[in-house]
């Protein structure tokens, strides 16, 4: 597996596909680019699932969420990019993505995206 920065999510089987239970990632060194300046934009990711048949492998979701660095987003826009993704991947029976991005011009934001929507 590569160790350079990658949109490719990696999945493995679940191993207990019949039994319901959450899986919790903490991001904290998530980090994109401010369309409109270009300065950088720090966010701790919070993903929440429940698994179906597939789930994600740990380091293929570092080099996904280290793939951002370099791109300009909106935090709406970068946190459903990043749920569409996850789902794409790993077609979970639910799942929720917060990004708490830290202060810019005064303001935090946190933005919350859900699978299947609420």
């Amino acid at each position: 597996m590569s160790t350079t920065p990658s949109k490719t999510l990696e999945t493995f089987a679940n191993p207990r596909p019949g039994r319901p239970y959450e899986i919790h990632f903490d991001c904290p060194e998530f980090t994109c680019l401010c369309p409109l300046t270009g300065q950088p934009d720090f966010a701790v990711i919070h993903i929440v699932y429940v698994p179906a048949e597939r789930c994600v492998e740990l380091k293929s979701l570092k080099l996904y969420l280290w793939s951002y660095r370099n791109e300009g987003a909106f935090h709406e826009a970068v946190t459903n990019q990043i749920l569409d993704d996850l789902v794409a991947a790993t077609a979970p029976q639910s799942m929720t993505v917060t990004a708490e991005f830290l202060v810019r011009g005064g303001i935090t934001t946190r933005v919350v995206a859900s699978h299947p929507t609420e």
